[in-house]
């Protein structure tokens, strides 16, 4: 049975101050600041921390963003790198950086890392809470974390 985590990011001005945030639940969580960013580059990292700080087993990942879950539901990492790291209109795939970090987590491991896409802001606690603490990130420019223990 995997174990989900809600992830998001969140972007004052695109690009501005962000913050990024992931929690399997209320007590279990972590979150982070970025002085200089994007909304896409805080959704991908709130996943890659996520996956950081939870190793083992297997995960599902639950996010509000249409670019992280998508590029896995529709295997657009397929593509990018059969076509050198290009989009589908020959273009350099952007954040390609923290797709690279986010590939080695999330493909290839003796794990199964799974996606699945939430509305945001329609309610689901686990989404709000995720967006209460990536928005803090961004606004405080400081992280939180707890473990649970």
């Amino acid at each position: 049975m995997s174990r989900r985590i809600h992830t998001d990011g969140a972007c004052r001005g695109n690009p501005g101050p962000g913050g990024w945030a992931w929690a399997a639940d209320e007590t279990h969580f972590g979150s982070g600041p970025a002085a200089s960013t994007t909304n896409q580059r805080m959704e991908l990292l709130a996943v890659i921390e996520a996956l950081r700080s939870n190793p083992e087993g297997d995960i599902e990942i639950v996010s509000d963003s249409t670019y992280v879950v998508n590029c896995f539901k529709d295997r657009w990492h397929a593509g990018w790198l059969r076509r050198g790291w290009k989009n589908s209109q020959g273009q350099p795939v952007a954040n390609r950086d923290l797709w690279e970090d986010l590939f080695a987590l999330a493909l290839h491991v003796d794990r199964t890392i799974h996606f699945t896409w939430v509305k945001g802001h329609s309610g689901d606690r686990m989404n709000d809470f995720v967006d209460a603490l990536a928005t803090a990130a961004a606004d405080t420019q400081r992280g939180r974390s707890s473990t649970g223990d």
